[in-house]
């Protein structure tokens, strides 16, 4: 008797979930930095064009990791329903396909991860936990569906307890995947042995207070400081690196007089300094919010390449990630008297495996894809007619000033209001440069200067706002920031690709009668 398609594509999806699970499981207790799964979403991630990233970006925003973990996630399933659905006809044809998907995840884990005794055990478990699911469900399902329906002693088809069986067994796979998956997320997630040296670092870190008058108090508006744990996160790592201070090293190397390997404790050992620096994504529209704020500690680039001794003719510095990731930085940006950062901490904290632990770029006035590298192990003083990032390859410029921008924050887009006094207020940045003055107009109106709150540094961004006498109808509130170089801000509306979006921010609000 054929197996209906139903079961097929039952056991199909019971067996390749079983085997996701497993590979979650032992990559969980193995403590890797990307389990099976999510070395494939980000092998698709390094093999899909900029603007399908940048169109993704978009539409999820800072959800994208999800999304795409998700989505592979999905994939695996509908491949392994598929090989369920050849399993009807021939159980080897299904694990063929199988074992065909364990191929291209091992290539995936051997892009994603360094080589080691262990690197490929949760796939080959997965691998190993589908292929024989598949052949232990395709056999129950043949006995569920078999014929003549012999009658057992209590007079009930045989073939009707054999299909509740199969089903049974299904269920009870299929639970025991879930409950599987969900331990190795939570093992992966954990990473008790990182948040514990997180937790022991006794770093020499100054109290971190908010500057007087950087805040106005206007509601609604950003706070002057962002958190970790809201800071925007865009990078390629759908998991973060788990990287142990003590195993943590930096090379610098390249176009210099001498090579320079660093431990954790060496760059601790040379003294922090505190900045506070606003950087912002490069995929931030206008009026977006991929752009915050932070106090951020560290060591200096410029002395540490002025160690190394930098050789004539070098023009960039090739930083890489330790899960490989790289971005090209002009080297007058590294040397200049900013403060170009090897970060260790951020508001006062150890830094997160998110936001790059045990230690990042932190470079003002750059976008972040030619600048900020979390987890950077690698430094090369180069020249960029000699290589390619991995931006710069998908079409984006090859130096990414940030571009003076403001933000309306409040009143929303939409907002519907009550006639009077009514507060506009927002952000506007021009890192490296500062702003000069923020002007808002309502309407056909004429510009008025806001308000500016304190600004500390001129790598930050300043609050703004301007009280208004709303008035019945609907209105366009516009805002436009002039920086401290004399330039404002243009109206021309770009996308962000290549180098930045451009534009003024613009609302439209509803006041009542």
């Amino acid at each position: 008797m054929v197996i209906p398609r139903r079961y097929g594509a039952l056991l199909g999806v019971v067996a390749g979930a079983a085997g996701l699970a497993m590979s979650e499981l032992v990559s969980g207790g193995l403590h890797q930095r990307v389990s099976p799964i999510v070395a494939v979403a980000e092998g698709v991630i390094g093999l899909t064009p900029g603007a399908v990233i940048e169109l993704v970006i978009s539409v999820v925003g800072t959800n994208d990791k999800p999304f795409l973990i998700g989505l592979t996630v999905v994939g695996a399933l509908v491949l392994s329903a598929v090989a369920g659905l050849l399993a009807i006809r021939s159980v080897l044809a299904g694990q063929g396909l199988f074992f065909l998907l364990g191929a291209v995840v091992l290539l995936a884990v051997h892009a994603r991860l360094t080589s080691s005794a262990t690197t490929y055990v949760p796939a080959i478990v997965g691998v190993v936990t589908s292929l024989v699911l598949l052949a232990v469900l395709a056999r129950k399902a043949q006995a569920a569906t078999a014929r003549p329906p012999d009658r057992d002693t209590f007079g009930q088809p045989c073939h009707d307890r054999s299909r509740r069986g199969f089903l049974v067994l299904a269920g009870v796979v299929g639970l025991a995947a879930v409950v599987a998956g969900s331990t190795g997320r939570f093992l992966a997630q954990g990473r008790a042995a990182v948040e514990a040296a997180r937790r022991k670092l006794d770093l020499p870190l100054r109290s971190v207070a908010t500057p007087p008058g950087t805040d106005l108090g206007v509601r609604g508006i950003d706070p002057w400081v962002t958190s970790q744990a809201k800071f925007y996160r865009i990078d390629t790592a759908l998991s973060a690196p788990q990287i142990l201070p003590k195993d943590w090293e930096l090379r610098i190397h390249g176009m210099v007089d001498r090579e320079v390997t660093l431990t954790y404790q060496n760059l601790l050992d040379r003294g922090l300094e505190q900045a506070w620096v606003t950087l912002c994504c490069v995929s931030n529209q206008v009026g977006g919010d991929l752009i915050s704020n932070a106090s951020w500690s560290g060591v200096r680039i410029a002395d540490l390449l002025a160690e190394a001794g930098v050789q004539d003719g070098a023009d960039a510095v090739k930083s890489t990630s330790e899960d490989g990731w790289t971005c090209g930085t002009p080297l007058a940006a590294l040397t200049d008297d900013r403060r170009a950062l090897l970060a260790v901490a951020m508001n006062g904290e150890p830094l997160t495996p998110e936001h790059g632990f045990p230690v990042r770029m932190v470079v003002p006035g750059l976008y972040g894809y030619v600048s900020a590298t979390k987890w950077v192990v690698d430094l090369e003083v180069t020249r960029f007619d000699d290589f390619s990032a991995f931006w710069t390859v998908r079409g984006w410029s090859r130096e990414g000033p940030v571009k003076t921008q403001s933000r309306i924050d409040v009143p929303r887009q939409g907002a519907n209001l009550s006639p009077g006094r009514v507060a506009i207020g927002g952000v506007a940045w021009a890192q490296h440069t500062g702003i000069e003055k923020v002007e808002v107009r309502v309407g056909a109106g004429d510009w008025t200067a806001a308000t500016l709150g304190a600004d500390p540094s001129i790598d930050t961004w300043v609050q703004w706002s301007v009280p208004w006498d709303a008035t019945a109808g609907d209105h366009d509130i516009v805002v436009r920031a002039t920086d401290k170089s004399g330039y404002t801000q243009t109206d021309k509306l770009a996308d962000v690709v290549p180098d930045g979006a451009t534009g003024w921010h613009t609302v439209t609000v509803e006041v009542g009668q």
